[in-house]
């Protein structure tokens, strides 16, 4: 008896199983969900903390200030500059800036006499504090050690003109002030324009005629970095 039971439980079990087989149909299984990598927005490169080599090239337009004479005023004269640019990071927003740069300077003066003119090659050894404001600009400030390598004067008068070629051999070294600022174009080239005067009046050629004066010069030209 307990065995016809349990064969009639079971018959009842598989019915029921294969009824519901038949009334459902088979379960199907979800397809496995496909995730879609989205891809990362790519961030700029930031090279702020990689030091730099790099040349510089351009215009200078200079004059003279200060002179004692109250009479006395100045033309100014073009010339150009050319050198080394390091760039050495020190803390964000902060860099230390030195340059070795050859520079021409001069001025021109028109009197009753005639015109005068002298042009003056000098070596700038600016040392600036550079402060990037945003990315791409740049604010420069700092001290520049000039020395005095030569000096060309030009006299033209109604009688003639004479020229004296002097060659200073750099015995003449003023401190100056700079600011200025730069504009990078891209990682490898910027835009540059400064001020720069001497802080002390100077006279480089001893010539009794000529007034003590500081040279002024305004600059603008490209800078190429390495890294």
């Amino acid at each position: 008896m307990k065995k016809l039971l349990f064969l009639a439980i079971c018959l009842f079990t598989v019915g029921t199983v294969s009824a519901q087989g038949y009334y459902y149909g088979p379960r199907h299984r979800r397809p496995p969900r496909r995730v879609v990598e989205r891809p990362q927005p790519q961030r700029r490169y930031d090279d702020f903390y990689t030091p730099k080599v790099g040349i510089a090239v351009g215009l200078n337009v200079s004059n003279t200030v200060d002179a004692y004479n109250s009479n006395y005023s100045s033309s100014s004269l073009a010339g150009w500059h050319a050198g080394l640019t390091f760039e050495v990071p020190i803390i964000y927003p902060l860099s230390f800036a030195p340059e070795v740069l050859f520079s021409q300077k001069g001025y021109e003066v028109n009197d009753r006499d005639g015109k005068f003119t002298q042009r003056t090659n000098y070596v700038d050894v600016p040392l600036l504090a550079k402060f990037r404001v945003v990315r791409g600009f740049n604010i420069l400030v700092g001290p520049q050690l000039t020395f005095l390598t030569s000096t060309k004067n030009t006299y033209e008068t109604a009688v003639g003109t004479s020229v004296d070629h002097i060659d200073n051999d750099a015995d003449h070294s003023y401190v100056a002030g700079v600011v200025g600022v730069s504009f990078d174009i891209n990682r490898n080239v910027e835009i540059r324009g400064r001020y720069n005067i001497d802080l002390g009046e100077n006279r480089p050629y001893a010539d009794q005629n000529l007034p003590n004066y500081r040279n002024q010069v305004w600059q603008i030209g490209l800078g190429f970095k390495f890294q």
